[in-house]
C-alpha cells in the first residue's frame, strides 16, 4: 500500500481513494469512446447511441467531483461545462423520443 501511495503521490487513503476515483471516472470516459467506436463499425455510419451520453454524464459528474475535492478552478469550469452539456443533450433526445409518439 505504501508502495502504491508513493508512486501516485498521495499522502493518505482518503486522497489514495479520491485518485482510484479519479481513474475510475477517467475510464468512463475511455468507456464512451469505446461505445462510440462500435456502433460506428457495426453501422458502418458514425454514430451516437444514447449510452455515449450516460457515460459522459458520470465520467462528467465523477470528474467534477474530482475537481472539485482537489480545489481546481480550471477543472472545475471545464467539467461543470460538460456535465451542463450531457444532460442538454439526454434532454433533447428524450423530448424527441416523447413527441414522436
Amino acid at each position: 500500500m505504501h508502495w502504491l501511495m508513493t508512486v501516485l503521490k498521495v499522502d493518505s487513503t482518503t486522497e489514495l481513494w479520491w485518485v482510484i476515483f479519479g481513474f475510475a471516472a477517467q475510464g468512463m470516459f475511455t468507456g464512451r469512446f469505446l461505445v462510440q467506436w462500435i456502433a460506428s463499425e457495426r453501422a458502418r455510419d458514425s454514430v451516437v447511441p444514447v449510452v455515449f451520453w450516460y457515460f459522459s454524464l458520470a465520467g462528467g459528474v465523477m470528474l467534477l467531483s474530482y475537481a472539485m475535492y482537489r480545489q481546481d478552478p480550471v477543472f472545475i469550469l471545464g467539467q461543470g461545462l460538460g456535465v451542463f452539456i450531457y444532460v442538454r443533450n439526454l434532454w433533447l433526445i428524450y423530448a424527441k423520443r416523447r413527441r414522436e409518439f
